[in-house]
């Protein structure tokens, strides 16, 4: 998680913080397409990202707190996302067709980001700590599973499908929620939720349709 969206997410309620990471496919295919990376904006794959992204309004439901989009947390959300975009784009253009492993990558990028923890870690990172069995455990589990096994599925995705289809996973994470909190905390989701799941499943499956070569139904 970014400084933004940590700085961002302290002063907006978690639904609209939630609500603006999801825009993050929208950036993408936009910046994708501004800077020449990736034009092919057939109809089925922007019309999937809209449908993830309604269902994503449906699981959420910031109806209430809309205007919270508009302060500095709320812009600092959007800003992340955006940056998110720009990553995705960079490391699709950059990274991803050298002919490296998604292992290899994975490893190089966090490695680097350590390195760079490291050097500020004397300026806010010095804290006294008192870790507990049930924090390290978790912290575990987020480090490989969270972090590095999700990088390596990311950069996977990249080098298969591109940086557009990739960043749809800000969609699966909303949906992810709602299931894994009826199936393991026993919550009772709402139909609105329920629905807003199918939606966002459905859109990803229409954005991942076999592209076709240039026709008359192309918005390009």
């Amino acid at each position: 998680m970014t400084p933004a969206v940590r700085g961002g997410e302290q002063t907006v309620p978690s639904a609209v913080a939630g609500i603006i990471n999801c825009t993050t496919p929208l950036w993408t295919i936009l910046l994708a397409y501004l800077v020449g990376h990736d034009r092919t904006l057939t109809a089925p794959r922007v019309i999937g990202l809209l449908l993830g992204f309604a269902g994503t309004l449906l699981i959420f439901s910031p109806w209430s707190s809309a205007n919270q989009v508009f302060t500095w947390g709320g812009l600092a959300c959007l800003a992340a996302s955006i940056f998110y975009a720009i990553s995705y784009i960079y490391m699709d253009r950059f990274l991803a067709k050298r002919g490296l492993s998604p292992m290899v990558l994975s490893a190089s990028q966090l490695s680097a980001a350590s390195g760079l923890l490291f050097v500020l870690l004397p300026f806010g990172g010095l804290e006294p700590i008192n870790p507990q069995p049930t924090s390290l455990v978790a912290i575990t589990v987020l480090g490989v599973l969270g972090t590095g096994a999700a990088y390596v599925l990311n950069y996977r995705i990249i080098q298969d499908d591109g940086s557009v289809i990739a960043s749809t996973v800000t969609y699966v994470l909303p949906a992810v929620a709602v299931v894994l909190g009826w199936l393991v905390l026993e919550e009772s989701p709402s139909r609105l939720a329920l629905l807003g799941t199918i939606v966002v499943l459905s859109g990803i499956a229409v954005t991942r349709l076999p592209q076709r070569a240039r026709g008359p139904q192309e918005l390009t």
